[in-house]
């Protein structure tokens, strides 16, 4: 089976830099069109997503981009209670202006290239479920320049992260169970000298699972995390780790979604590059009319940089309307919001968009 869809739209920026001290607006053309083609065999499955989206400002042309990936799943029964699991992605991404992973300075957004992939095998005995995998992610990162014109070379970002992971699923009752899982990782990256970006580290977690029909499901969890880099300006972080999802659906008509987590990330400036997140989503979709669905997110995080004295909060809104014409085709719009306050006032930011998006699909 083909579906074809083609989005295109544009939308309102007003601060396209994620700037305190260069605040600029702009208006920007969308273009975004998908190819994704699945299997209908009744055992086995194969799902892929071919897309591209490219974004062309009005005035800031430093900031154009095209993003363009090559997604897939696919599942092997080997038995009925044996199956083979895997995914990829073979990408080319952009990331934006005033992310966290941006340098700082940044006027365009930093390319790379990603390539992702994972294999995994689980087995089934009886009430309990087991699953073992093993992951590897590839980055290629290209240059991008700073505000004075200067190159900014991101090839120390480039490497290897590896990662072994395992879970255990037990169902005391088929709308609740109890699960065990692991993972542990290998960064190989490149650095600079004297400033290196391996690290190696493992996140352990243990919790409940939910499941009451349609009406609620969801996975809370606890355990500990740790990540100890070869830069000793980082060391190690470690402490508790939680990860929390939830889907609730009073009505037909209604769905309420939550997800918390916390992570040990990274950030493309070699001397603070390690960083804490605490992370927390809520979103709900509702059917207002049978062809118009109106969604509203919010999110808070919490970012704690390590080899440095700063600590970051990020607040997120997202609000949308999409009106269903028919089967063919839908109009929505779209308002979002980003504030971030840092410990360092150079960081500090908030910027508005607003836009509209018309799809095309079959």
């Amino acid at each position: 089976m083909f579906n074809p869809s083609l989005i295109s739209g544009g939308l309102y920026d007003s601060n396209v830099f994620s700037s305190n001290t260069m605040k600029r607006s702009d208006i920007a053309a969308v273009i975004e069109p998908t190819l994704r083609a699945r299997t209908l065999w009744e055992r086995h499955g194969v799902d892929l997503k071919l897309d591209a989206q490219s974004t062309v400002y009005h005035e800031n042309s430093s900031l154009n981009q095209t993003d363009a990936s090559l997604k897939g799943n696919a599942w092997f029964d080997i038995a009925h209670d044996l199956a083979v699991l895997t995914n990829f992605q073979i990408a080319h991404l952009n990331e934006g202006v005033g992310t966290l992973s941006s340098p700082s300075n940044a006027v365009q957004p930093t390319p790379y290239n990603l390539l992702s992939g994972d294999l995994s095998i689980r087995k089934q005995f009886n009430r309990l479920a087991a699953s073992v995998g093993a992951r590897v992610d590839s980055y290629e990162y290209g240059t991008t320049r700073a505000q004075d014109g200067t190159v900014i070379n991101q090839d120390a970002r480039d490497g290897q992260i590896y990662a072994a992971h395992g879970r255990i699923d037990y169902a005391f009752s088929p709308g609740f169970g109890w699960f065990g899982g692991v993972e542990g990782n290998q960064r190989d990256l490149r650095g600079l000298p004297g400033q290196p970006l391996n690290s190696q580290g493992y996140r352990a977690l243990s919790g409940f699972t939910i499941g009451l029909t349609n009406l609620i499901s969801g996975e809370f969890g606890a355990g500990y995390v740790q990540q100890r880099f070869d830069n000793p300006a980082i060391g190690t972080i470690e402490g508790p780790s939680y990860r929390a999802m939830l889907m609730w659906r009073p009505t037909r008509l209604l769905d309420v979604h939550f997800k918390a987590e916390q992570l040990v990330t990274e950030t493309s400036d070699t001397s603070t590059n390690g960083v804490l997140a605490n992370a927390v989503q809520l979103g709900l979709d509702y059917e207002l009319r049978r062809n118009v669905i109106v969604s509203l997110g919010g999110g808070y995080e919490s970012d704690r940089f390590f080899g440095q004295q700063r600590k970051d909060h990020v607040v997120t809104s997202d609000a949308r309307v999409k009106y269903l014409m028919n089967r063919f085709g839908a109009i929505s719009v779209f308002h979002r919001y980003t504030a971030r306050t840092s410990d360092i006032p150079a960081f500090n930011y908030d910027k508005h968009q607003v836009g509209i998006n018309v799809t095309a699909q079959f």
